[in-house]
């Protein structure tokens, strides 16, 4: 039961929160751009697979003439339940416009019609749709060399998977990722500590229930773990696949990141893990906190612009546009 009420509430944050960002736009018009001929053509619900939901977004821009061009993927929000990838269109046509070759990717949603769908699958079909999306731009005269992997809230916890555990087996290199509030792991005492103060976390206490929590987990692994397995440290092993912090490595790609201290969706606490994991592994990150936001991001308006800063500077460092 109490299983039951965890996964209902996370969803019910996780997705409010995901439509309140979408419809809020703290860039005031810098970071869109008047869609026409001149910028670029989209190609819509191109197919990778045989799901409904296996369709995706392709921009590419109207200078066709060049060698090769990057791929810029960015993937929807939602709370891995709600969603899609024409909620995006306006990052998506601002990296167009940018000179890249830009994708939004759908993914089948956990839903009572698609019980079985958790975020370890949404990876998997993340990963495996990557190249039919460089294949169909190579068909319209778009040859790949290149790309980053970006997303919001669910899609960033989708991009860094592919990012840190997929990027090896990508069909071109993957150069970078972005992205915003997505969880990058699942440590118990990360996420009991939700909402709380950020610089006092609450301790594992042995004599809690924390089955809820278990529910929660599980759902999202598509995985059985129970209460006892965070006794022994068993459940680590069991969110692996879901927890792209796990992956990291001194190999591991560029990363620009946002969160929010006081989120109250996903584990602030998770977040700091990923910056850890970043640093020990020299890996070149901006890990930027909105110490009065939460998963919205909602209250510091001015880091948006520091946020964005950022991501334009890595892209053009890691995913440099040849105009030859």
């Amino acid at each position: 039961m109490w299983g039951f009420i965890y996964v209902g509430a996370f969803i019910t944050a996780f997705t409010v929160s995901a439509i309140l960002k979408m419809k809020v736009d703290p860039f005031a018009g810098k970071y869109t751009v008047h869609w026409d001929s001149s910028v670029g053509t989209v190609y819509t619900d191109l197919s990778y697979g045989d799901g409904e939901a296996n369709k995706f977004d392709l921009y590419v821009p109207a200078d066709s003439g060049r060698e090769s061009y990057g791929l810029v993927v960015y993937l929807h929000p939602g709370g891995f339940t709600s969603g899609d990838k024409s909620g995006d269109q306006e990052m998506l046509a601002w990296l167009c416009a940018k000179g890249y070759v830009a994708a939004g990717i759908n993914y089948t949603l956990f839903s009572e019609e698609n019980p079985q769908a958790n975020v370890y699958t949404q990876s998997v079909e993340i990963r495996d749709s990557i190249p039919f999306v460089i294949a169909e731009a190579e068909k319209l005269g778009y040859p790949i060399d290149k790309m980053a992997v970006a997303g919001g809230s669910a899609g960033h916890a989708l991009a860094m998977l592919y990012a840190y555990r997929d990027a090896d087996i990508s069909p071109v290199p993957v150069k970078m990722v972005f992205g915003a509030v997505g969880p990058s792991c699942f440590y118990l005492e990360d996420w009991i500590n939700m909402g709380a103060d950020p610089e006092h976390p609450n301790p594992v206490d042995p004599n809690t229930d924390y089955s809820g929590i278990a529910g929660l987990f599980s759902v999202m692994a598509g995985k059985e773990i129970t209460a006892d397995m965070f006794a022994t440290g068993a459940y680590l092993e069991q969110v692996k696949d879901i927890s792209a912090a796990m992956w990291i490595d001194e190999d591991s790609v560029p990363t620009v990141c946002a969160y929010g201290a006081w989120d109250r969706v996903q584990a602030f606490g998770a977040s700091r893990r990923l910056e850890a994991a970043l640093t020990e592994n020299n890996v070149p990150h901006e890990y930027i906190v909105f110490p009065h936001s939460g998963h919205g991001l909602q209250n510091d308006n001015r880091l948006y612009g520091s946020y964005m800063d950022k991501v334009e500077e890595y892209l053009e460092i890691y995913m440099p546009i040849d105009r030859k």
